[in-house]
């Protein structure tokens, strides 16, 4: 079975910034972050593919992390981006290449406290459902 993690990534960087309602709250969006960036930002975080065959078609189940960076004084801003991540991706279509019947669900977030009391941290994780063409 092929991986999806590269063409996922792929996909779901094209969709964020490609929509102009979640570019509009963050400074970018990133594989690697880079030293200068400022906040907001969102990061891609770790992917976790599993094996999701049916019958006689290949697929994969995939638990997708962004992280939320802010330096919003409280959560207001961070939630805001993450409400804009939301209508981007959760149950919305997805084209992610070598793939197809591709479903996307928001499965869980969390608010961290950053050593640093001056960052706003929240994890988002996706579950992605993909089968192989």
């Amino acid at each position: 079975m092929t991986t999806s993690q590269w063409p996922l990534q792929e996909a779901v960087y094209a969709k964020l910034t490609s929509d102009t309602a979640f570019m509009a709250l963050v400074k970018g969006l990133f594989d690697e972050v880079p030293e200068t960036v400022s906040h907001p930002y969102v990061s891609f975080g770790a992917a976790t593919e599993v094996v999701d065959d049916a019958h006689n078609q290949r697929g994969l189940a995939v638990n997708l992390v962004l992280h939320i960076w802010s330096k919003y004084r409280g959560i207001r801003e961070a939630a805001a981006i993450l409400a804009a991540l939301d209508a981007a991706l959760d149950r919305q279509p997805l084209l992610v290449a070598g793939f197809r019947d591709v479903s996307v669900a928001h499965q869980q977030h969390q608010h961290v406290r950053d050593p640093d009391p001056d960052i706003r941290h929240i994890n988002v994780a996706y579950r992605v459902w993909l089968t192989k063409e």
